[in-house]
C-alpha cells in the first residue's frame, strides 16, 4: 500500500535506511539533502518504507505544485526491491490531487509508459573508472587530448584548498550571468549544500590556479560511496584559453582510476556541454521528465504555452 505523508510525518531514519539500501541509491534522495534543496518536501511511502518517492512541493498563487529542485538532478521512486514500470506508475497515480501541477525528473531506473504520461527524455553522462588510467586515457577524443596537453604546458597548479564562496563567485561572474533563473536564494542553498557535503562526506572542491596565483577554474565533486557527481564547475575567461577544466577532470580520473567508482557528469541536453563530457569517454544514460497537469482550462493552456516557449 502506498500512503501520502506530509513533511512532519516522515520518519527520516527509516527513509534514509531505504535510500541507503535502494537498488538505485542516489545522494539527492537522502532526507538531509532534500531538507537543504526543498525544505518542505512531502513523501509517498510503500508499506514500511520499502519504496519511497519524495514530493518536492511548493505553493504559488494559492496553487500547490511539485517541482524539480535545483541541485537534485534525479528523484522519483527509490526501492530496495526490483523496480518495475508498474511500481513507478502506482506511485505517480498516488500523487494527491491537491498538487495541481507536477513537473519532476525520475531516475534512470524509473521507466514510464509514454502513452500514459507527458514525458521527455533527458540526458546524463557517466564514466566508469574501474579501468586503469591508461585505458581511460586511450578513450579520450583528440580534442580532449589536445586541450589537456595545452593545459599541461601552462604551468597551472591544482589544489583543494578552495572555499565554496570562491567557487560560487567564479561561477556567478561567468556562466551565472547567463543562467538568469538562478537567484540569490538558489546560490545560498548551493553554498549551504556544498559546505554540508564537504563537512559530512568526502566531497571536495579542486581548483586550478595560474602561475600568479589567480583562481581560474574549479569543480565541486559531490561524493557518495561509489558515485561521484560533477556537481558544479566554474571557469573564468583564462580557463577557456588554457584548458584548465580539462586538466581538472583528467586529474580526478587519474586519481580515481582502477576503482569501482562512477563519475557522473550530470549530463546535458546542450550539445556543446555534452561534447565536453563525451570527450573523456563518458557514455549517455537517460532519465524521464514527467509532467502531470491538473490545472483547469485556460490556466492549463497558459502553463503549457509558457513551457513550450521556455523549452524552445
Amino acid at each position: 500500500m502506498i500512503k501520502y505523508l506530509s513533511h512532519g510525518e516522515i520518519n527520516k531514519e527509516k527513509w534514509d535506511k531505504c535510500i541507503s539500501g535502494a537498488v538505485n541509491r542516489l545522494i539527492y534522495a537522502y532526507s538531509w539533502y532534500l531538507d537543504l534543496v526543498s525544505p518542505v518536501w512531502d513523501a509517498l511511502i510503500e508499506n514500511d518504507y520499502e519504496s519511497v518517492f519524495p514530493l518536492t512541493a511548493n505553493r504559488k498563487y494559492g496553487i500547490k505544485y511539485i517541482y524539480q529542485p535545483y541541485f537534485a538532478q534525479q528523484l522519483g521512486v527509490f526501492s530496495q526491491d526490483h523496480l518495475t514500470e508498474a511500481l513507478v506508475d502506482r506511485f505517480l497515480q498516488a500523487i494527491p490531487n491537491k498538487f495541481r501541477f507536477v513537473e519532476i525528473h525520475l531516475n534512470t531506473l524509473n521507466k514510464v509508459d509514454d502513452s500514459r504520461y507527458q514525458s521527455a527524455r533527458r540526458i546524463d553522462h557517466e564514466l566508469d573508472l574501474i579501468h586503469a588510467y591508461e585505458y581511460l586515457f586511450a578513450n579520450y577524443d583528440q580534442n580532449t587530448k589536445r586541450n589537456l596537453k595545452k593545459a599541461q604546458q601552462e604551468n597551472l597548479t591544482l589544489r583543494r584548498k578552495v572555499e565554496p564562496d570562491e567557487l560560487i563567485t567564479l561561477f556567478r561572474g561567468n556562466y551565472g550571468k547567463k543562467e538568469v533563473k538562478l537567484q540569490y536564494l538558489h546560490y545560498d542553498i548551493l553554498r549551504r549544500l556544498i559546505e554540508h557535503c564537504m563537512k559530512h562526506t568526502f566531497s571536495t572542491i579542486t581548483g586550478a590556479f595560474l602561475p600568479d596565483g589567480t583562481f581560474c577554474a574549479g569543480v565541486f565533486f559531490l561524493r557518495d560511496e561509489k558515485r561521484v557527481i560533477y556537481q558544479l564547475a566554474a571557469s573564468g575567461s583564462q580557463a577557456r584559453e588554457n584548458g584548465a577544466m580539462f586538466l581538472l577532470v583528467d586529474s580526478f580520473i587519474r586519481e580515481n582510476s582502477g576503482q569501482p567508482v562512477i563519475l557522473d557528469f550530470e549530463g546535458s541536453n546542450d550539445p556543446n556541454v555534452a561534447r565536453f563530457y563525451k570527450g573523456f569517454g563518458a557514455k549517455e544514460t537517460h532519465y524521464s521528465q514527467v509532467t502531470i497537469n491538473r490545472l483547469p482550462g485556460l490556466l492549463s493552456k497558459a502553463v503549457n504555452f509558457v513551457k513550450r516557449q521556455r523549452d524552445s
